[in-house]
């Protein structure tokens, strides 16, 4: 396997939209990325997914985006938020359909630190998934099926573009042939302080951590079971282990780190209030969700692809950004 170098610094931005937009590379990649989103087109729609438009403002956004800054618009006179995620109402799509999927835009003014890790922008796109009366090992299966297939059809359409971008798809034998790993929150931290970093045992993984693990994968592989109070207040907490979370990450190899979060959803009314307290937020923000949980809705499982990071994974590219048609990077302001 070959390691994938972590820039220090973003890789140089294009001077223009014009010069980015007329690039070998930008066509290519953005060909491949077509190709991606038809295929997970197929591979839902062939499994009974329901493809909805999502909203891009409402009144409340997801808020656990990781320290990113969410972005209030006046909506006639009331403080609406662009969507940071659409969690909430995928939650609440499931009252009509049972599978349902978004391609969904997501605005997130990212810490300007987050302009160096190659792996963030301030606009960017998921492919969201939700199942009712679904369980984590239903998401978790569906991911992997989904990245396989998509990686899968990538290969065997646009050969000519991956060697075009100098991807190596041999790096993708493993992903192709075998289950991808599994591995515990608390593993991981114990596998990164034994590597030297200091990881907190009680927060997600940080940026720097993830990219070690992924360093090491020659598949991408699953971090599950991370601690409460680390993640949003729609994770739902383990009967089995209190205080740890039915939840997941997808991390790709090579270096290029988190592709995809997802969890078991809570849907019940009083422990989402509770939760929401514990985390300082304040319930009447959330009137219309808390009143869908009141009337009722499906337990269920999904989880967020981020697809401009699948996409620089597939493609191999050294920086997210060169993953969109019209890149936001974090502080730098552009078309």
């Amino acid at each position: 396997m070959t390691e994938t170098r972590i820039p220090e610094t973003e890789a140089r931005l294009p001077a223009s939209p014009r010069e980015h937009l007329t690039s070998p590379v930008t066509r290519s990649v953005l060909r491949i990325q077509n190709r991606m989103l038809a295929a997970a087109r197929e591979l839902l729609a062939d499994r009974g997914f329901t493809e909805l438009l999502p909203p891009v403002i409402g009144p409340v956004t997801d808020p656990g985006a990781r320290g990113a800054k969410q972005v209030d618009v006046d909506y006639y006179g009331h403080r609406y938020k662009l969507m940071t995620s659409a969690i909430l109402y995928k939650q609440a799509a499931l009252t009509s359909f049972d599978k349902i999927f978004f391609i969904a835009p997501n605005i997130r003014l990212e810490p300007l630190e987050t302009a160096s890790t190659s792996r963030h922008l301030a606009e960017f796109h998921q492919i969201d998934i939700e199942m009712a009366d679904a369980s984590r090992d239903d998401a978790m299966t569906l991911v992997e099926d989904l990245v396989r297939y998509v990686v899968q059809q990538v290969g065997e359409h646009l050969p000519g573009e991956l060697e075009a971008l100098g991807r190596d798809t041999g790096e993708f034998t493993e992903l192709l042939s075998s289950s991808f790993g599994r591995r515990t929150h608390a593993d991981a931290v114990a596998d990164l302080v034994a590597m030297g970093h200091d990881q907190s045992p009680d927060a997600e993984l940080d940026w720097v951590g993830e990219a070690k693990l992924s360093q090491k994968a020659s598949k991408p592989f699953f971090v599950t079971d991370y601690p409460k109070g680390s993640r949003g207040f729609y994770d739902r907490e383990s009967k089995d282990q209190p205080g740890m979370l039915r939840n997941f990450d997808l991390i790709a190899a090579e270096g290029y780190g988190e592709l995809c979060s997802g969890s078991e959803r809570e849907q019940d009314y009083a422990t989402i209030v509770a939760r929401m307290r514990e985390t300082a937020e304040n319930p009447a923000k959330y009137a219309w969700y808390l009143q869908m949980l009141r009337d009722g809705v499906p337990p269920s499982a999904g989880f967020g692809l981020g697809l401009e990071r699948f996409t620089r994974y597939v493609a191999g590219l050294d920086s997210v950004w060169q993953a969109s048609a019209f890149p936001k990077v974090p502080g730098i302001a552009s078309p």
